[in-house]
């Protein structure tokens, strides 16, 4: 539970069926690392808010600290990232790693079962034959509310975690969810929804949050072969990004990055042809069924799939084939795309069916 409405929703939902329940809060960034200090901290109102929901419904409630490996395995990995010039996205590796991956490993016992409040679903099938000889496998699905659909989230999920989750909210929608929660009078009915990434928090800038980590690195801002202006590091920019360079008729557009110059290239408008890319290759690649890659991937045709390379954008037809190793795939848009960045994460969908995602390595 992170204090929020929807989990909350969950608990109440499982409360109404058979279950051995309680609650876990996680705690996943300390600001004492920041400050010496948890005055202020945002976990313990979270925490508070978590308390008195299952006050209200009558179920045990623990934080587990896993700040340490939020640190270890989704901060650090996503500073190099930013440092190197890529659009690194922590919130996926924060479900693989934490959510699903050191959470489950706390909870490691064969009959305890996992439910969050994801807008997503799950499905049972056998893969490739329907013999009685071989086990059902997890499926993770788009839910009924594709606008709060979080399947790209989750994207990164091990098989093993996903057959022993729960997502309750997965035929409903987020307006649903609210009702049910005043309803049923739940202390965090009223609550808004938190945005942002759970280390910057909503009231601070990403900018000023990072400077803190990462030291400034000067370089130029470049348009049709001038010097326009000048970053202080590769990082404060992504691909697709408007400037905002002083001076400029036109507004600016980072069309790419040159990282052995430390150079920031612009365009002027942000339907230039110089943002838009063909296609991807997409490196450390898993699928979620990690011994069942799509059957195409190794034909010349490719396979048809959809996918997508930010949150709550539209899903784009593409065809995707094996890349010169085995945990790279070959990703060709069916029309091109504006926007994409090394470093963004790219997730693949056989319809309403998510199969796995990689990182981008670079673009066509």
């Amino acid at each position: 539970m992170s204090g929020g409405v929807d989990s909350s929703v969950v608990a109440k939902l499982l409360t109404q069926a058979d279950y051995d329940l309680s609650a876990v809060y996680m705690r996943n960034w300390d600001t004492r690392d920041e400050s010496g200090s948890d005055s202020g901290c945002e976990w313990k109102k979270d925490y508070a808010d978590v308390q008195r929901v299952c006050k209200a419904l009558d179920i045990p409630c623990t934080m587990i600290d896993l700040s340490k490996e939020y640190w270890n395995t989704v901060f650090q990995p996503s500073l190099h990232e930013w440092e190197a010039g890529g659009t690194p996205n922590p919130d996926i590796w924060c479900n693989k790693e934490i959510k699903f991956g050191a959470l489950m490993k706390h909870l490691s016992t064969e009959d305890t079962w996992v439910a969050t409040g994801h807008y997503a679903h799950k499905s049972w099938s056998s893969p490739l034959s329907f013999s009685s000889n071989i086990l059902p496998r997890p499926k993770l699905l788009r839910p009924v509310d594709r606008h709060k659909d979080q399947t790209y989230y989750l994207s990164a999920i091990p098989e093993s975690s996903l057959s022993r989750t729960l997502f309750p909210l997965a035929s409903f929608t987020k307006q649903q969810v609210r009702e049910k929660a005043h309803e049923w009078n739940l202390p965090t009915a009223a609550r808004e929804e938190s945005m942002g990434i759970c280390f910057v928090g909503e009231k601070r800038r990403f900018h000023e949050f990072i400077s803190q980590y990462i030291p400034p690195k000067p370089g130029n801002i470049i348009a049709s072969g001038k010097v326009v202006g000048v970053h202080q590091g590769l990082w404060q920019y992504t691909i697709g990004q408007n400037t905002r360079i002083r001076g400029m008729s036109q507004k600016m557009f980072v069309s790419h990055k040159d990282l052995l110059n430390n150079e920031i290239h612009v365009v002027a408008g942000g339907e230039h042809r110089a943002l838009y890319r063909k296609g991807i290759v997409a490196k450390d690649w898993k699928w979620i069924w990690t011994d069942a890659a799509p059957a195409g991937i190794d034909a010349p045709e490719g396979f048809h799939a959809l996918m997508q390379f930010r949150h709550r954008m539209l899903d784009v037809g593409c065809i995707v084939r094996r890349g010169k190793s085995e945990d790279t795939v070959v990703i060709e848009f069916e029309e091109p795309q504006k926007g994409v960045a090394p470093g963004q994460v790219a997730a693949l969908w056989d319809g309403t069916w998510c199969l796995g995602c990689g990182v981008i390595e670079s673009t066509i």
